[in-house]
């Protein structure tokens, strides 16, 4: 086995940037007692202006007045940490977060579908790029092996387990991930590498420094199995941005919302399933404004479901100030991709039909589209109805047999002035007795001196007084 680890260095930080608009203005994250506040974390324009973690906040804003400062939230690091487990469960079924700032995934049994090593190790640095995340990545065959090196190197892949232990013999004990200050001790003591370190007597090792070491040693060394913590996806979405302040516009959400969108599609990803239904919460200072999302059938495309979800929003009315957004996907039902041919004549920006009707019904409303389906009356004017666009049953109904029907149907017969010939007819239509409306027509397809083609009724018997209705194509 093959262990891939990927070190978020700037977790924390990056959890920030997703949010903002502008990443590149100076920003940093504040921590600490009210009077002891310092920095925990700055980004590439702040630390420009001289600030660095660990700095008090007056000095901060002595040398950068104006950058902006976000609390340091544990809580939002751990679910960014999550978010990470759960895009990389897209790629391996063995995946753990049991590191802090860091994912260990098993990647030799992903080579057949997604290449060898240098072309998976790519697709995962442009994922994490397009998400937002700084990282470092590294493969050996021991998930510990593969922390540190991501520690030490960036890019460094060693696939051979004869060549790990004189690799690993080179680390020095401070870098080697060794548990608490363990690192710092063996240092202290003139300890430098780990080749070192394994020449010391276990024994003394053991109870100088405990258990944990030993253990530590041989998991990383590949000596005995390293039971980790695997990540298994969750049966549910709940996502939150804080606006950071007061939001009364559609146009202020739709940043953070296309943000929440696009960690739902990569959340459905993972799972290998779609969404059918969710939730956008509006939270305002005192309480909060559903607005319900739903689609006829299971999707998981990041840029459908933002048109939607935009769309839903847009239509909202937001009567108090919005302080956080959320977003919360609870069913969510298996995703079945929709069948194409393999040599598919559609253009290239043709849209599906599903999709097209899903971002219909939320622009127009769900009343505003709707199929035709037929009532069984003969009467052209009662021959159909409406019906739901996933009601099928009503659409499948078997119709009775009867010649071509124009594909514009006027909504009232009008008289037709222009001279024209007989093509084909009569057909006559005798019904509506028992409900008041009786009818008694003949009806003749007819073509007029400049071609077209109509669908016009004469009284039983005649041939003259034409009354239009309606039109072929």
């Amino acid at each position: 086995m093959l262990w891939a680890c990927l070190q978020l260095p700037h977790l924390a930080l990056d959890a920030v940037l997703r949010r903002v608009e502008d990443p590149h203005h100076p920003l940093a994250l504040v921590t600490g007692p009210a009077q002891l506040r310092s920095l925990f974390a700055v980004n590439d324009a702040a630390a420009e202006a001289g600030l660095k973690p660990g700095m008090r906040l007056t000095a901060a804003h002595a040398l950068c007045a104006q950058v902006a400062l976000h609390e340091h939230d544990p809580k939002a690091q751990a679910h960014s940490h999550r978010f990470l487990a759960a895009w990389a469960y897209r790629h391996s079924s063995l995946v753990s977060r049991q590191w802090p700032g860091a994912i260990v995934l098993e990647a030799s049994a992903s080579f057949r579908l997604f290449g060898p090593w240098p072309r998976f190790e790519k697709r995962l640095r442009e994922d994490l790029d397009a998400l937002g995340f700084h990282h470092r990545i590294a493969l050996a065959p021991t998930p510990r092996a593969a922390l540190v090196f991501a520690m030490l190197r960036d890019g460094f892949a060693l696939s051979s387990a004869e060549g790990l232990p004189g690799t690993l013999d080179r680390v020095p004990v401070r870098r080697a991930a060794l548990p608490g200050d363990v690192g710092e001790r063996l240092h202290r003591m003139g300890v430098r590498t780990l080749k070192d370190l394994r020449e010391l007597p276990r024994d003394g090792l053991r109870r100088r420094f405990g258990i944990e070491l030993l253990e530590h040693l041989d998991r990383l060394y590949g000596d005995a199995d390293d039971p980790l913590e695997y990540y298994q996806p969750p049966d549910h979405f709940d996502a939150r941005v804080e606006m950071g302040y007061e939001v009364e516009s559609h146009q202020a959400l739709l940043f953070p919302l296309r943000r929440l969108v696009r960690d739902l599609a990569v959340y459905l990803s993972s799972r290998d399933g779609g969404v059918q239904r969710f939730t956008m919460r509006l939270e305002h200072e005192e309480g909060h404004t559903d607005v319900p999302v739903g689609m006829l059938a299971a999707e998981r495309d990041a840029t459908l479901l933002m048109d939607i979800a935009r769309n839903r929003l847009e239509q909202a009315s937001i009567e108090k100030p919005v302080v956080g957004l959320r977003l919360l996907a609870k069913e969510l039902p298996p995703f079945v991709p929709a069948a194409r041919d393999l040599f598919d004549t559609r253009p290239s920006q043709a849209v599906p039909w599903p999709q097209l009707r899903e971002r219909l019904r939320a622009r127009l409303g769900d009343d505003a589209v709707y199929r035709i389906a037929p009532s069984g009356d003969p009467r052209p004017e009662r021959a159909w109805r409406r019906a739901s666009v996933d009601d099928d049953a009503a659409c499948a109904m078997d119709a009775p047999v009867r010649p071509p029907r124009p594909t514009w149907l006027l909504p009232h017969p009008v008289p037709l002035r222009q001279h024209a010939r007989i093509v084909s007819g009569p057909e006559r239509l005798e019904s509506g007795w028992w409900d008041g409306d009786d009818v008694r027509r003949d009806y003749y397809v007819l073509e007029t001196l400049h071609g077209q083609r109509a669908w016009a009724f004469a009284d039983p018997g005649k041939r003259d007084g034409w009354m239009l209705h309606g039109w072929f194509a």
